[in-house]
């Protein structure tokens, strides 16, 4: 069935591209928050292993806001380690890094998950993609406040 939201068949696909990285960069951050959280130690295990906590559960609910707005505009939402790898801009590291690293790791995801969201923004803006914008300046103004609080720790 064809989609008649006013948004044009290419530009949908453009912004559900965008919206694909975005899912995979948050999908990726989510991971690496859970992980963070499990194997954190150190003389900041108790703060730091309750704010990854509340900053993966959120990362869990946000990864369904994006997919979602994904289906919304008609095409399928990636859902697979396999194209994660492929579409984040956010890597993987092996083995367990010492609280202060694991930080500076997360201010780095969260920046990073920021600069995605806003990449996707002039292609939002062209196609007057009022409902994604407002995802986008959402997701914008939690990771830019995590990436706040976490860099608030390292000084």
């Amino acid at each position: 069935m064809d989609i008649n939201i006013g948004i044009p068949n290419d530009q949908r696909q453009a912004i559900a591209d965008g919206l694909s990285r975005l899912l995979a960069d948050t999908y990726t951050l989510y991971l690496k928050t859970h992980n963070y959280h499990w194997n954190v130690t150190g003389p900041m295990f108790n703060t730091l292993h309750l704010m990854f906590e509340t900053q993966y559960t959120e990362l869990a609910l946000a990864v369904d806001l994006v997919a979602e707005r994904i289906r919304a505009l008609g095409y399928p939402a990636p859902g697979t380690y396999a194209a994660y790898s492929k579409l984040s801009s956010i890597k993987e590291e092996e083995g367990v890094p010492k609280a202060h690293d694991m930080i500076r790791n997360l201010v780095e995801g969260q920046e990073a998950v920021v600069r995605t969201a806003r990449s996707i923004f002039p292609l939002v803006d062209a196609a007057s993609d009022e409902p994604t914008a407002d995802l986008l300046t959402q997701r914008m103004q939690i990771h830019e406040k995590n990436a706040w609080m976490l860099r608030s720790m390292l000084e």
